[in-house]
């Protein structure tokens, strides 16, 4: 697998380009390698994909994480459209805790995003209907869910659409904000 990773400004968040070969059929690409990304220090065991489809521009979906022994790596990729994609460094003992990063992700650009347990993620939808395909390092557990709102004032997230023109879940829409979120056990698994 030939691909280029970029590091960005948050610990072990990475955004991740594979390579793509073309011709008149189209093209062929390997999306997901564990032995090259291990190269790039990413070793994890992915044991679930999801997929999830947005059928209007400036679906929010997020900020969401789970608390361990649930807690999520997760490799993000867009498979049509566009995202916004944001990582929030929820480890209280973080020396960047509270900080975000994000990447715009699209099926153009053929790029994911890498979001270590440790972080609450999330993204919105800049193109009708998205298609979001994500690894998963741990299932799903209702119980370990949590979430911060995405509009938290603390976080001051630059989304790319103002908040009043997103569609939300009501879960989403009631999120605590940072200051209130139930992060005190992902001290356990995030080093």
């Amino acid at each position: 697998m030939s691909l280029s990773v970029r590091r960005l400004s948050l610990p072990g968040v990475l955004e991740i380009v594979p390579t793509q070969h073309s011709d008149d059929r189209g093209l062929f690409s390997e999306v997901w390698n564990a032995a090259d990304l291990a190269r790039h220090g990413v070793i994890v065991d992915f044991i679930q994909d999801n997929h999830s489809i947005s059928r209007l521009r400036g679906v929010m979906r997020g900020l969401h994480y789970q608390l361990p022994p649930f807690a999520q790596d997760k490799l993000v990729r867009v498979v049509r459209g566009a995202i916004f994609d944001v990582a929030v460094d929820i480890n209280p003992d973080s020396q960047t805790f509270g900080q975000w990063v994000s990447a715009e992700l699209s099926a153009t650009r053929w790029n994911q995003l890498f979001v270590p347990a440790g972080y609450a993620h999330g993204f919105v939808t800049t193109q009708p209907d998205t298609e979001v395909i994500y690894k998963v390092s741990n299932p799903y557990s209702c119980e370990h869910e949590r979430s911060i709102r995405f509009d938290d004032p603390q976080l001051a997230i630059a989304w790319p659409i103002k908040a009043d023109d997103m569609l939300l879940s009501e879960k989403d829409r009631l999120a605590p904000t940072l200051d209130a979120a139930d992060l005190p056990a992902m001290r356990e698994n995030v080093a």
